[in-house]
């Protein structure tokens, strides 16, 4: 793990892409699962967040499933980065499987394409219930539908030579202009350094939207990280030593964060932003 910490730290810090990922504040309390489920919904209960991912069903009425994974989590970034670099929820999605990749910073092997092609699928088909309250007690989302309007789908045949079926996607008009108020900036080479770790994608949003709000230093318990991070681990010591490595991985591309790991829990101080408030303007 240590020359994986090594290796995510060399490939952030000596990226040159510095562009900007942007994210709803909603996806700091709650996440998406991180491996498969064969449930039909998805419930997850954040701090003062509340997030339900209901599964769309096929032509014979069976469930496709619930997104999960760094995948998804690409997937989702992606079409919210565009949508706010454009202000508009009409994503171009590229003309070719290949460049729609790059732009997520994944390979273009076929077996990425068939989980790209699987999560979007996923994506396209579920429904969001999500509400929840940032620490001042303002509304940050409120939704209950699909997270967007048309069905992300591809053209059979191979990777470089097929069109998406579909070359744009349309985001949900609620979430959209909700996103426009609450969009978390994260920084484009963070996220390809640990683009194949969901829960260190996870944490990574999460610190980059609490750190810099601090006025002081605050202890989170291991009981409350469990209970937004830990979904599909039943026990907490488990639990412990993969989110202790993804913090570690979150820091690695966070050199910023202020954050200790203590066997009570984290200790989490006042720290500056991954991408600095002048930096957001001038790329906005």
């Amino acid at each position: 793990m240590d020359r994986a910490l090594i290796d995510a730290a060399a490939a952030f810090m000596g990226a040159e892409d510095r562009r900007l990922g942007l994210t709803h504040a909603g996806w700091a309390y709650c996440n998406l699962p991180h491996k498969d489920t064969q449930e039909s919904s998805w419930v997850q209960h954040g701090h003062k967040v509340t997030l339900i991912v209901q599964s769309g069903l096929d032509r014979n009425r069976q469930p496709i499933g619930i997104p999960y994974g760094a995948t998804a989590r690409l997937v989702l970034l992606y079409l919210q980065s565009q949508a706010i670099r454009s202000n508009s929820r009409e994503v171009e999605l590229g003309r070719s499987m290949g460049s729609w990749l790059g732009s997520l910073g994944l390979s273009d092997g076929g077996k990425t394409y068939r989980i790209v092609q699987e999560q979007s699928r996923r994506i396209s088909a579920c429904q969001l219930s999500f509400l929840g309250f940032d620490d001042d007690g303002a509304e940050i989302l409120r939704l209950n539908g699909a997270f967007v309007e048309q069905a992300i789908t591809f053209r059979p045949g191979d990777l470089h030579q097929e069109s998406l079926w579909r070359e744009t996607v349309t985001l949900n008009e609620v979430y959209f202009q909700s996103l426009k108020k609450r969009a978390v900036p994260l920084l484009q080479a963070a996220i390809a350094a640990i683009s194949n770790r969901s829960m260190a994608l996870d944490v990574y949003t999460w610190l980059a939207y609490r750190l810099h709000a601090l006025d002081e230093s605050i202890v989170v318990n291991w009981v409350s990280l469990h209970q937004q991070f830990g979904s599909g681990f039943k026990e907490l010591r488990k639990f412990r030593v993969t989110f202790i490595e993804a913090v570690r991985f979150a820091m690695a591309v966070y050199p910023e964060a202020k954050v200790r790991i203590e066997p009570h829990g984290l200790v989490l101080a006042p720290s500056a932003p991954p991408v600095a408030k002048r930096a957001v303007a001038s790329r906005a």
